[in-house]
């Protein structure tokens, strides 16, 4: 169970908000105005928050720079909610510190799941270890070994097989891809992926042959 805030000043809107998160199990509070939110989040630091953009003393673009300037809650998990859906809008708001966006209308079934995966994807990113095997990643050192021996990788190649062994067989669709490792504001070729596979395929020796390429779709390590 996660504790979860949501920032909206659409009665309606937060209250369809808390139930389902309240349905899948998560304790969440509600608020409709910046200034409320903040002093909340002084006294208990949430697992995440979703903040809508329009809201009526505060642009939700600034609360997330602001939460990503304070030490406290540079690294809380931010879903931003908009009507705004011009490529700008939504690329402005990751740029600003959102993890992720969810654009109105949207289902319940689509707030749940995004929730879910950051979540997921939140907890992955704070284990200090990740293993496949003898294949280790530490997180702390930034280092990866295979049966005790290091293997030299890129920062992009790190990423990219920390990816791959945090979702060990989730198949892993280009878009996710790209949007994890090189971010939304990356202008280069997808295949830029498959160049870097290649290179992290032989790098891994044996290991390599475990990323497997889903034809049309994407990658997936076994």
């Amino acid at each position: 169970m996660a504790l979860i805030y949501i920032v909206e000043d659409d009665d309606s809107i937060r209250e369809i908000e808390e139930f389902a998160l309240m349905n899948a199990g998560h304790k969440v509070l509600g608020f409709n105005c910046a200034g409320d939110f903040y002093k909340k989040i002084d006294e208990v630091i949430p697992d995440l928050c979703l903040v809508d953009v329009m809201l009526p003393d505060e642009n939700g673009n600034e609360i997330v720079k602001r939460l990503r300037r304070n030490s406290n809650t540079k690294k809380l998990p931010v879903i931003m909610v908009t009507a705004k859906t011009t490529d700008l809008d939504l690329v402005k708001g990751i740029e600003d510190g959102a993890d992720d966006y969810i654009k109105k209308p949207f289902s319940v079934m689509e707030l749940i799941s995004r929730v879910k995966a950051l979540l997921r994807r939140t907890l992955a990113e704070n284990v200090k270890e990740l293993t496949l095997d003898s294949l280790v990643i530490n997180n702390d050192k930034h280092e990866v070994s295979i049966d005790g021996n290091l293997v030299e990788l890129t920062y992009k190649e790190y990423e990219l097989l920390s990816l791959f062994v945090r979702n060990q067989g989730i198949v892993l669709n280009r878009d996710t891809i790209m949007d994890q490792v090189w971010g939304t504001d990356y202008e280069g070729e997808s295949r830029t992926i498959d160049m870097h596979v290649k290179t992290l395929r032989k790098k891994l020796g044996d290991y390599g042959s475990r990323i497997k390429t889903v034809r049309n779709v994407g990658y997936v390590i076994e």
